[in-house]
């Protein structure tokens, strides 16, 4: 069908050459001369695009904009005029106008405006599946060859871009071909780690992880900083959500640098965030801390003394800091910290940690809602856009730009959608984890496990006698066999982590100084 046309000249004549160039691409054009009449037409004609002169007697463009705005508001305008006078370019954008064109226009000008507003999703379709087809193949040659840290984090954001790109156009299939490009990775991945993972821990060479990220990341911005830093450590935020809050954020703030760092295993709260803010791996921080440090088959809370943590790094690394620690899990205390975040102006560093993306993820389990609003990735990142949008930490955060302080967001671990289980045995004492196991009688499928038999090899501390450690990979989630159907059913398609895989330990880390 041809797209219809409204273009709305006092001098419409003058522009035959133009119509007749448009209706020989098969485009219908309506005319008329004055902005009343364009009004009339608009509310009686469905089109699909409007040319509007900015200069024209009685109601000017800007008034007529206005008003066909008012009658369907997501009928793109292309404002055309001969002034370029910056407050007209203001007013026309203001005005939510598709495009702006600078008399005299050619034919090319005005068919380019067309298929940029009219035909955009064809085309960003047919280009975006066309390059995915060559990176695909590309990426597949890599994955073959992929051998180091560095490659892995490369290949993992350069399957999140492709996933960001694909799930905008209207092939769906794409994705399809993606999301078993990325079970592939992931797969190669976990025999990675498998491989690597003991060596990396006392490597000379050896990626940033949870136990080094603060001497590797934030220790060098608190130097020479008089107006202080601010960080915020999202809990559970993955790459790819890190990405789509990203344009807020530039909004308030330019990206210095952006670093992706490995979070340790087992890649839970307990275990990354505390060796976020100790600076140390769990067996030593069991030894170092034994009234803080808290097992799996311990009672009480596991993340109780990240602060006294933190104070403890921050004087065995011989820094002079004037610092505050928060930790945000409800809407009431982000909001209080929000009002009174101004009193933070004379801190070298202020710590927020907010809670609000692991609590999503595990509202994902417990309710039936959530699991409905949130059922696969591209879901999951849409919720967290809306809740950070509008949640008291991106308050925080432009206040912290007004007062001139550089920000670094991180998290301490990622997140995975498990959709298969694999079947595990233990005593009554093993860990409640889906995504990695420890205790003793433990009974597993091998090939689905990282298996390690003495956990100190890892820095893990031992909770008891012959209590391996075991990590599940790719999306799979530990089950029990009693009452295995039911399990199953309850968990599949929730998200856990715990476990190996590149959502889980490759995460983000964006330093970014107040615009």
């Amino acid at each position: 069908m041809s797209s219809q046309i409204l273009w709305i000249d006092d001098e419409i004549e003058l522009l035959k050459p133009h119509i007749l160039f448009l209706e020989r691409k098969d485009y219908k054009v309506t005319t008329c001369t004055n902005g009343a009449d364009a009004i009339d037409l608009v509310t009686e004609q469905n089109f699909d695009i409007v040319f509007i002169d900015e200069n024209m007697p009685g109601l000017s463009g800007l008034e007529t904009i206005a008003e066909i705005k008012q009658k369907k508001a997501n009928l793109p305008v292309v404002m055309i005029t001969k002034s370029e006078e910056e407050y007209i370019m203001e007013e026309a954008i203001g005005s939510k106008i598709a495009d702006y064109l600078i008399k005299p226009v050619n034919p090319s000008q005005i068919l380019l405006s067309l298929k940029k507003n009219l035909d955009n999703s064809r085309l960003v379709t047919e280009k975006t599946t066309s390059n995915y087809q060559q990176e695909f193949r590309k990426i597949a040659m890599d994955l073959a060859m992929v051998n180091s840290y560095e490659d892995w984090i490369d290949l993992y954001k350069r399957l999140i871009h492709w996933e960001l790109e694909l799930e905008n156009i209207s092939d769906t299939g794409m994705l399809g071909i993606l999301e078993s490009q990325k079970q592939e990775s992931n797969n190669q991945f976990f025999k990675f780690i498998k491989k690597n993972y003991q060596d990396f821990l006392t490597a000379e060479e050896k990626p940033t992880f949870s136990h080094t990220m603060f001497k590797d990341f934030v220790m060098p911005e608190l130097k020479n900083n008089e107006n202080g830093v601010l960080w915020v450590v999202i809990d559970n935020l993955r790459y790819d959500q890190y990405r789509i809050l990203e344009p807020l954020l530039n909004n308030h703030y330019k990206k210095e640098e952006e670093h992706s760092y490995f979070s340790i295993l087992p890649t839970a709260t307990q275990y990354a965030r505390n060796a976020l803010f100790s600076g140390l791996m769990p067996s030593e921080m069991e030894k170092r801390f034994p009234n803080y440090w808290k097992n799996d088959t311990d009672e009480g809370g596991m993340n109780l003394h990240e602060n006294e943590f933190l104070n403890a790094q921050i004087k065995r690394l011989g820094l002079d800091l004037k610092h505050e620690y928060y930790k945000i899990s409800t809407l009431k205390s982000g909001k209080d910290l929000a009002e009174k975040f101004n009193g933070t102006k004379q801190n070298d560093l202020t710590v927020i940690v907010y809670n609000f993306v692991d609590i999503l993820s595990h509202s994902k389990t417990e309710m039936e809602v959530i699991k409905e609003l949130a059922g696969d990735d591209k879901a999951y990142r849409s919720l967290t856009l809306s809740w950070f949008k509008n949640s008291p930490l991106f308050e925080i955060i432009q206040k912290a730009q007004h007062l001139g302080q550089k920000l670094i967001l991180t998290t301490d671990h990622g997140t995975i959608n498990c959709k298969q289980p694999t079947k595990v045995i233990g005593d009554k004492n093993i860990s409640s984890n889906l995504r990695y196991k420890t205790g003793r009688s433990l009974t597993y499928e091998e090939k689905d496990v990282y298996a390690v038999r003495n956990p100190n090899d890892i820095f893990l501390p031992t909770v008891a006698m012959n209590a391996p450690f075991i990590f599940t990979k790719e999306d799979l989630f530990f089950a029990y066999p009693n009452n295995f159907n039911h399990f199953v059913k309850y968990y599949k398609n929730t998200y856990q982590h715990g476990g190996i895989s590149l959502e889980e330990m490759i995460i983000p880390c964006a330093i970014y100084s107040p615009k």
